[in-house]
């Protein structure tokens, strides 16, 4: 039976995608017969033969070495580089959790693990179609009804405490579970030294990894063993 993680940001542009590479490149290095998946993505661009490709999906695979088709890994692809909510809007398509479970179905038949990127930060609207319409859909209504626990991706510098502590406060709101923190674009200073020790003091969430900018292998302040207990 495959087992899933989810991995999450603290907001935009923090390099989640990256990061997400990093971990599924460890996996694999690691004898681990691990992918990627991503239920929403938005912001594709057009190959010469103008079909959308996923840029995260396609960054990902290739810093893994994994040759895979992106449309079986990321069922709903969006051309309007703005949350996947208003893609939809625009484009037509809204995203339907019964697709995405579907699609996250037939991935876990081929592959044991399963890293599955979110979009955005936590509060991320997938699909909203008014205020209190049963149709609508948040990032963590589709980390739920996967079961999963999630793995956060922060940056390491200023103003990082907030946007930690807050998103561990929402996600404990939601009844999801937060395994672990890395701490992207990571210099060993005394600010970002501090900044880990406050996170860890004030959320109970443990730092995993320290990502240095440009690095090309994660090192994990956990053993494999422990990463791999956090999927489910």
């Amino acid at each position: 039976m495959s087992k899933g993680l989810f991995v999450i940001g603290t907001g935009t542009d923090i390099g989640k995608t990256y990061v997400t590479g990093l971990l599924l490149k460890y996996l694999r290095d690691n004898g681990y017969n691990a992918t990627y998946f991503k239920a929403a993505l938005s912001g594709a661009i057009r190959d010469e033969d103008d079909n959308l490709v996923p840029g995260d999906a396609v960054e990902v695979l290739e810093m893994a070495n994994l040759e895979e088709d992106t449309d079986f890994l990321v069922p709903y692809i969006y051309e309007t580089a703005v949350s996947p909510h208003l893609a939809s809007q625009i484009e037509g398509n809204p995203v339907d959790l019964s697709v995405v479970k579907d699609a996250y179905e037939k991935v876990s038949q081929k592959y044991d693990y399963i890293l599955m990127e979110g979009s955005g930060g936590i509060v991320c609207p997938i699909r909203y179609e008014g205020k209190g319409n049963e149709n609508n859909i948040m990032l963590e209504d589709i980390i739920n009804h996967l079961g999963l626990d999630v793995i956060i991706i922060a940056d390491a510098g200023l103003g990082t405490i907030n946007s930690i502590v807050t998103t561990v406060e929402y996600l404990k709101n939601r009844n999801v579970h937060a395994c672990g923190i890395i701490m992207n674009n990571y210099k060993d200073e005394l600010m970002e030294n501090d900044n880990i020790k406050m996170v860890e003091d004030l959320c109970d969430v443990p730092i995993i990894a320290k990502v240095y900018q440009n690095d090309i292998n994660l090192q994990l302040d956990v053993d494999t063993k422990e990463l791999i207990s956090y999927f489910r």
